[in-house]
């Protein structure tokens, strides 16, 4: 390993501390007391389970649940016994005991549904895309404002992704200078034989950038520290899967902070011999350094997930994140109960969607040329 001078050291210790901090924490919170009640209403995503197992982690108490589907109904109560399954999503929002709603319902339900909690007086959680329109956009902004209530999405590539945790205190501590531009990767396996008929429909899911994009659009916003952007250009194409006209399996990016850049690609083509669901990988430029993240696996041959590469003018460092804390639950219980935005800024969660709905909506066909295109030096 080099040598590590007197600005890495400070840089890592600091990092170390936020991480020794946050470990003393998880660790009194192992089981925690119940500080909050929440709900939950639509199960179509299994990100469900990781949502709800954060809010509980931060003291959350699961009492009661909503699904039309039995099947995914059967499952999740498998899975939480003591909550109570009930056949109208009224018991929920009318309940005046729970503070909070958690939801991964179908993609274009899970905006109205956030307007229909908060207006009920409650905090809502959902899985992303958490908006899949400019016009519900625009509804759930003026119901954020008018409740004064929370909204929040979870990005798990980022809050449920140790190796981005501890980026985000290796970048706060000054380890590679002032943030240029990130490069944020999202492939995903497609498994086909097991989508719903939802997941192929555009109009449903919102398109590939709304989707899987606006993870990449939040970790450019956390790490350039962004407060004002937009999208330079953006592409999405169907280049294999025919039969489904409507579906988009590639899609990329540039967009344009006020402190800093971005590009990001994401698509549905993991072989199927990798053995997780997608090498998703992240990397940070910054002016004195850069780091990458290879978040799931790594195919250079480290086993597990949480692989964080260091580079800068100490050398080159490997860090396995996999026992870094993951705070957001915590932070979104705490926010609930007091008021504040430690979990996330609902502008920076506006934002994050409101530049994945741009992208999609001006995105060119990636995979169509234009007609009057010249190319080879040949008029097509």
């Amino acid at each position: 390993m080099p040598k590590i001078n007197r600005r890495g050291a400070i840089a890592l210790g600091a990092a170390a501390g936020l991480v020794a901090a946050s470990s003393i924490v998880r660790s009194a919170s192992a089981q925690p007391t119940p500080r909050l009640r929440f709900g939950v209403i639509g199960l179509n995503h299994g990100h469900i389970y990781g949502q709800c197992d954060a809010v509980i982690r931060g003291g959350g108490d699961l009492v009661a649940f909503h699904a039309d589907e039995v099947d995914l109904a059967a499952t999740f109560q498998a899975r939480y016994p003591k909550a109570l399954r009930v056949r109208d999503e009224r018991r929920i929002l009318d309940d005046p005991s729970i503070q909070l709603i958690v939801s991964a319902s179908i993609p274009d339900q899970r905006a109205p549904l956030g307007v229909r909690a908060m207006r009920a007086g409650k905090d809502f959680m959902v899985d992303k895309p958490g908006v899949t329109s400019i016009e519900q956009l625009a509804d759930v902004r003026r119901a954020q404002a008018e409740t004064g209530r929370i909204y929040s999405i979870a990005f798990s590539e980022r809050f449920e992704s140790r190796a981005t945790i501890r980026a985000g205190a290796l970048v706060k501590a000054g380890a590679i200078g002032d943030v240029v531009q990130t490069v944020g990767l999202g492939p995903h396996r497609v498994n086909a034989p097991s989508r719903p008929e939802w997941f192929w429909n555009k109009a449903r899911f919102g398109g590939i950038l709304c989707d899987i994009a606006s993870h990449q659009m939040d970790q450019f916003l956390f790490f350039t520290g962004s407060t004002r952007a937009v999208v330079v250009a953006s592409q999405t194409g169907n280049f294999h899967n025919p039969d489904r006209p409507d579906f988009e399996d590639f899609g990329d990016a540039m967009v344009r902070g006020d402190r800093g850049a971005g590009y990001m690609r994401v698509d549905w083509f993991t072989p199927a011999a990798l053995p997780v669901w997608g090498d998703g990988r992240l990397t940070i430029l910054g002016s004195e350094g850069y780091i990458e993240l290879r978040k799931y696996i790594d195919i250079g041959g480290r086993g597990g997930g949480d692989h964080l590469f260091l580079v800068n003018a100490d050398g080159v460092q490997h860090v396995d994140c996999s026992n870094e804390p993951l705070p957001y639950g915590q932070r979104l219980v705490d926010d609930v109960l007091n008021r504040t935005e430690t979990a996330m800024t609902q502008s920076h969660c506006f934002l994050a969607t409101q530049l994945a709905l741009e992208a999609q909506a001006k995105a060119m066909r990636a995979d169509v040329l234009p007609s009057n295109l010249s190319v080879a030096g040949k008029q097509q």
